[in-house]
């Protein structure tokens, strides 16, 4: 219901809703993302079945497929280019505040009144916001015309650039390392340094949200800084951050104190956060203008395609393996798999740099 199912939806829905958000109103496509995955969100506090259940969760990846891609159109479309990451930035915020917020009330709410009210309260939450939204104003045109082509060319030629291609595996590196470091992070504090569940996930979550906003504003300021120097290695600062994450959790996986493997974890979930700005402002960047939707949503499917469906299994299987074999705490090994992904996420970073600087927009005809 959550895992593949959901991540196919998204990806079947994601390219022509962002499509729909080039060509057309940014901000009326991501009004009706918000109203439909709100009314989803609320009908699955009414679900009497799984079915119905699993259909509403498919709604709900529905309006999510083409929220963050028309939002990024709106951005690229109201704020000039030299401002463009630090309001990336500032919209990535969105992530770590809404999973505290999310995690942190709907469970006060679900404690107190059960599930069923708890997606009732936030498909209420998401309408009114639609209708906060609905007040922006009219979307102003394209700064430049982008070239009318049929989206399935434009995903074509994206693809035909080595430099998006690069920042595309590096998206796919990212979700590698991601889903297990978010899957199984509190279990491995739980498991090997005997925190309380409560424990870790205080420790963890706070840690999370707190990376998560630093890291989307910093990431955001040093893409305008570099972009406006002239400096054309855009990605070169996430990369090196994601190498030494990588050396990090190596050695908090090993460590014998608790409190210390979670300082040597931080560096990791900075990295997840700082990179957001700079990958999609790189990603319009080499898309060009009329194309910052679908440019952000095949960034998007890569990084939430591949890796949440099979890393979290390959962990998995990797720890079982090592308790088969009577190695104590097998956990640690499956999770060398989040390190492993960042230093190959920061090569492909460094080798989309130098393709960036070297290539120019490429053409739609």
């Amino acid at each position: 219901m959550t895992g593949l199912a959901s991540a196919l939806c998204y990806t079947l829905f994601s390219l022509p809703i962002a499509r729909a958000a080039d060509r057309g109103s940014p901000r009326q496509v991501l009004l009706g993302c918000v109203l439909f995955w709100s009314a989803m969100t609320g009908l699955g506090g009414l679900a009497t079945s799984f079915a119905a259940l699993t259909a509403s969760r498919f709604g709900v990846a529905i309006g999510e497929a083409g929220a963050i891609p028309a939002a990024h159109a709106l951005i690229a479309r109201r704020i000039a280019p030299d401002r463009r990451g630090r309001a990336l930035g500032l919209f990535s915020m969105g992530i770590p505040l809404g999973t505290m917020l999310g995690f942190s009330l709907g469970g006060v709410v679900a404690d107190a009144h059960g599930w069923r009210t708890a997606l009732l309260g936030a498909g209420v939450a998401g309408a009114v916001l639609a209708i906060l939204l609905a007040g922006l104003g009219p979307t102003p045109p394209l700064r430049e015309q982008g070239e009318s082509v049929p989206f399935l060319k434009t995903g074509r030629v994206l693809l035909a650039s080595r430099a998006f291609r690069w920042l595309l595996l590096a998206a796919v590196g990212v979700g590698f390392a991601s889903a297990p470091f978010y899957a199984f992070a509190a279990s491995f504090l739980i498991r090997v340094h005997g925190f309380s569940a409560a424990q870790a996930g205080l420790a963890f979550g706070l840690l999370q949200g707190g990376m998560g906003l630093v890291g989307t504003l910093l990431g955001g300021r040093d893409f305008d800084r570099r972009r406006s120097a002239g400096n054309r290695r855009l990605l070169a600062t996430p990369a090196t951050l994601f190498l030494v994450a990588g050396a990090a959790a190596s050695a908090a996986l090993f460590v014998p104190i608790g409190w210390l493997a979670i300082a040597l974890l931080v560096p990791t979930m900075l990295s997840f956060a700082f990179m957001l700005p700079g990958a999609f402002g790189a990603a319009h960047l080499v898309a060009g203008a009329g194309h910052q939707a679908m440019a952000s949503s095949m960034v998007l499917i890569a990084s939430g395609l591949l890796g949440p469906t099979l890393a979290p299994m390959l962990v998995g299987a990797a720890s079982d393996a090592a308790g088969d074999a009577g190695i104590r705490h097998g956990l640690r090994f499956g999770l060398l798999l989040v390190p492993i992904a960042s230093a190959m996420t920061a090569a492909a970073m460094l080798v989309a740099n130098r393709h960036i600087a070297g290539a120019g927009k490429p053409t739609m005809a």
